[in-house]
């Protein structure tokens, strides 16, 4: 005959209270612990971070399929995810809006003076 095994510990835990009703004591006092500690700005700036870092890993997972990648190969596949890093960037730039003031253009260099006026810059000889 073979041998018994005994009871699986979960098996003899006390059965769990019922759904409705009050939480324990303990339980209410984390759960008002953990409210009181999610305003603060502290809270609220680790939370600002992780949240947008999750939303975008999700808009890589769901928007892009990323999820799967096309190719074999540890050199191929980073390649994908570098492209498609880029591609998401420029579908981000591409959705801003124009903002009013413009940036201020870029000082002059030695060649914005002969090639404003017309004049053709000459190839340095003896090459």
């Amino acid at each position: 005959m073979p041998a018994v095994s005994p009871p699986h510990p979960v098996h003899q835990l006390p059965p769990e209270r019922p759904e409705h009703g009050f939480p324990p004591r303990e339980l209410r006092d984390l759960q008002v612990r953990v409210r009181n500690e999610q305003q603060t700005p502290s809270w609220q700036a680790r939370y600002a971070v992780c949240s947008g870092v999750e939303g975008t890993i999700n808009e890589f997972a769901h928007g892009h399929g990323m999820r799967r990648c096309r190719y074999r190969g540890q050199p191929k596949a980073h390649l994908q995810h570098v492209f498609t890093a880029i591609a998401v960037n420029i579908e981000r730039l591409s959705g801003r809006a124009v903002t009013e003031q413009t940036s201020s253009p870029r000082p002059p260099t030695a060649f914005h003076g002969p090639c404003s006026e017309g004049t053709h810059l000459r190839a340095p000889r003896g090459r």
